[in-house]
């Protein structure tokens, strides 16, 4: 059982115990003061026994993250002893990948990494835990190990074994991920899920011992506030959408045009030219400007009295040159008597 559970456990009755005692009324004897004051001391007792256990929990909880990554630590010292200590050549086929541990590069990342390992000797060692069956479940240097195998035609590669449990391994692995600078912030939020689903810490554990801002952690969780077929999309190329445009297209979803974001998502994922700002007034809604209303001229033979225009309810005259504020007045009166007949009229017939 995760700690996260075993924590939940072991709090989810610090509610007050009800009180099952009938009160004085129907003859259950009178509740003295000093009796409400010995139960409820007992109560605090009680929660204080929880909350010092609950605490306990989540300290072992911190020494298990604590310990797998001074085994990371540990291994990434062997892997630079001069004497070549743990080091070993393995066989390529001889190697497992635990579904979601691997870091997906970006096209040039991996291009990248692919010409420095046709070009130069592996200088860090991949890491593995051995299984039961004697596979070899890779720890770290997933990427490293697929190039290797599928585009460089090697059949070994320089490794080391990780001593240690399943879950410091996936620890030491998401961790040695989620530390990376390089690492796009998509990444950063799927490891700690991974750490949270994997292990049971708390996000608050998982966010100390990251050491990342209060800023970045905000940035790096604005993905999990996005419709799901948005991060399907961006967990195809996690490098193409950062934290920052995540959290805008989080508050556009929220308002309501989560259909909108996952088809601006979409098209950024899809179109290598498209940037983050485009996508973003994509998925914006579109705001409806309102044509001004055309206006209607009323002339006294070639000289213009007045300009008529309808809008939102209004009528609206409008006079100009010399004395246009008294023929203003004029017309005002005049309008209105009109429609007092009109009304009147309507009245007697």
């Amino acid at each position: 059982m995760s700690i996260g559970k075993r924590l939940a456990q072991r709090t989810a009755d610090l509610a007050p115990v009800e009180n099952n005692a009938p009160p004085p009324s129907q003859g259950g004897g009178s509740f003295t003061s000093p009796g409400r004051l010995l139960t409820t001391a007992n109560r605090i007792v009680q929660a204080e026994d929880r909350a010092k256990e609950a605490e306990q929990l989540a300290a072992d909880a911190k020494q298990q993250l604590d310990e797998a990554l001074r085994r990371l630590a540990d291994l990434e010292a062997n892997k630079a002893a001069s004497d070549g200590h743990g080091v070993e050549e393995v066989a390529l086929s001889d190697f497992v990948e635990k579904p979601g541990r691997r870091r997906i590069l970006s096209p040039v990342e991996r291009e990248e990494l692919k010409a420095n390992l046709s070009a130069n000797k592996l200088v860090t060692p991949v890491s593995y835990r051995l299984l039961p069956n004697g596979k070899k479940e890779i720890v770290s240097g997933h990427n490293r190990i697929d190039i290797y195998r599928n585009d460089l035609g090697r059949t070994t590669i320089t490794a080391v074994r990780f001593e240690g449990t399943e879950q410091e391994a996936e620890l030491a692995a998401a961790f040695a991920n989620l530390l990376a600078p390089s690492l796009p912030d998509y990444e950063k939020y799927r490891q700690f899920v991974r750490l949270q689903e994997e292990s049971g810490f708390t996000r608050a554990d998982i966010i100390t011992a990251s050491g990342l801002s209060t800023s970045h952690v905000s940035r790096i969780l604005a993905f999990e506030k996005l419709p799901a077929a948005a991060r399907d999309a961006i967990a195809k190329r996690p490098d193409r959408l950062g934290g920052a445009a995540a959290e805008e297209f989080a508050a556009i979803a929220a308002s309501g045009h989560g259909e909108s974001v996952v088809k601006a998502i979409e098209a950024l994922i899809g179109d290598e030219k498209m940037t983050q700002k485009r996508a973003l007034e994509i998925a914006r809604p579109k705001i409806t400007r309102v044509s001004a209303p055309a206006s209607r001229s009323i002339t006294i033979g070639k000289k213009k009295l007045c300009d008529v225009t309808v809008r939102g309810g209004v009528v609206g005259l409008r006079f100009d040159g010399k004395g246009s504020d008294e023929s203003a007045q004029k017309w005002a009166e005049k309008i209105e008597e009109f429609i007092k007949r009109e009304i009147a009229a309507k009245k007697v017939a």
